[in-house]
């Protein structure tokens, strides 16, 4: 799946990015940033991806001004390591009579924020899972899945130095038995491939589509997921 900031990006490049992500393989758009931005601009971006692609726009939220009427779906997510009771159930409160409104469908899901955590993790007030400490990861996951979420979303945070590693993965993966997405730092190709090879279900793609050779890139990074030469 390929993220796509609403903060960073205009809706006529949005949509140009959509298109070439798609042509690239993508499975899904997914629209949500860190920090705030205005709900006539995402608004704006939404309608503009939609206009371009015919593939699922899922709304990443970081909290419910990240919500459009525009979208296909909704991560309905609980940050499972914040110390704020607000980001695992008190902003979903708030948000889920508007995913009603809007007729959203709605995806449950743990999210986990590891290693640096980056800006997501101090805006979520999480105590980041160290990449070396994966049986925490994996029972931070486990507890999601028995409350009833169904994905699990491992976050090495928006530009990471390193994705999360594939030990994290493999023993996350061996915990649970719902889909498991990766994201954060995943730039290249072998990166891909390894994160797929541990038992990552779904990739995100998201800094990587900033560069003037994003086609490429991503074309790259879903070559790796498949395992696959271009």
């Amino acid at each position: 799946m390929t993220l796509v900031d609403p903060e960073k990006i205009t809706p006529p490049l949005a949509a140009r990015v959509a298109k070439n992500s798609k042509v690239s393989g993508t499975s899904a758009i997914m629209i949500g940033g860190s920090t705030f931005v205005s709900q006539a601009h995402l608004d704006g971006v939404v309608k503009a991806i939609k206009r371009a692609v015919k593939i699922p726009i899922i709304l990443f939220p970081n909290n419910i001004t990240g919500i459009s009427r525009y979208a296909d779906a909704i991560w309905f997510m609980s940050l499972l390591n914040s110390v704020d009771p607000y980001f695992l159930i008190g902003a979903q409160i708030l948000g889920a009579p508007l995913v009603k409104k809007y007729g959203l469908e709605p995806i449950s899901m743990g999210y986990i924020i590891l290693g640096e955590g980056g800006t997501a993790g101090i805006i979520g007030k999480a105590i980041p899972v160290p990449y070396k400490k994966p049986e925490l990861a994996a029972a931070h996951a486990l507890a999601g899945q028995y409350l009833g979420m169904h994905f699990i979303y491992l976050e090495g945070g928006s530009g990471a130095k390193k994705p999360v590693p594939p030990e994290m993965i493999r023993t996350v993966k061996n915990f649970i038995e719902i889909p498991l997405i990766i994201g954060g730092g995943v730039k290249t190709k072998a990166q891909a491939l390894a994160a797929a090879s541990a038992g990552a279900d779904i990739i995100v793609t998201g800094n990587v589509i900033e560069s003037t050779s994003s086609k490429q890139k991503v074309s790259e990074i879903i070559n790796g997921v498949k395992g696959t030469e271009p």
